[in-house]
């Protein structure tokens, strides 16, 4: 079973920046991908971005792509998702999951392992 701990959210301002990470632990070397989707209040929980652990390769949603970045960190098993230039439609929470399945990986059905979710919040 695969353990998934997100850390980093907090209070922002609308053009500012956060880092937030997600502690993998457990069986997590067979995941074809680990990603990131957000989930506001009233909202339907959405795709963010995602990264393939063999070669790295990243998609990102068009809502963040320029802004977001993702960054592995393989030694700590560690996945690290860079906000940049942040909105207040970025408010939510954010959950770190993995899946076992090789697929694009952008639908939350296709993820096996969730963690609790982080809090995110952008002020104007």
């Amino acid at each position: 079973q695969v353990q998934l701990v997100e850390s980093g959210g907090g209070l922002v301002q609308a053009g500012g920046s956060l880092r937030l990470s997600c502690a993998a632990s457990g069986r997590t070397s067979p995941s074809y991908a680990m990603g990131w989707f957000r989930q506001a209040p009233g909202k339907e929980r959405e795709f963010v971005a995602r990264i393939t652990v063999w070669d790295g390769n990243t998609y990102y949603a068009d809502s963040v792509k320029g802004r977001f970045t993702l960054a592995r960190d393989n030694a700590k098993n560690a996945l690290h998702l860079q906000m940049n230039s942040l909105k207040p439609e970025d408010t939510a929470v954010y959950y770190c999951a993995s899946t076992i399945r090789g697929s694009l990986a952008t639908r939350e059905g296709e993820y096996d392992y969730w963690g609790q979710g982080t809090q995110v919040t952008v002020s104007s």
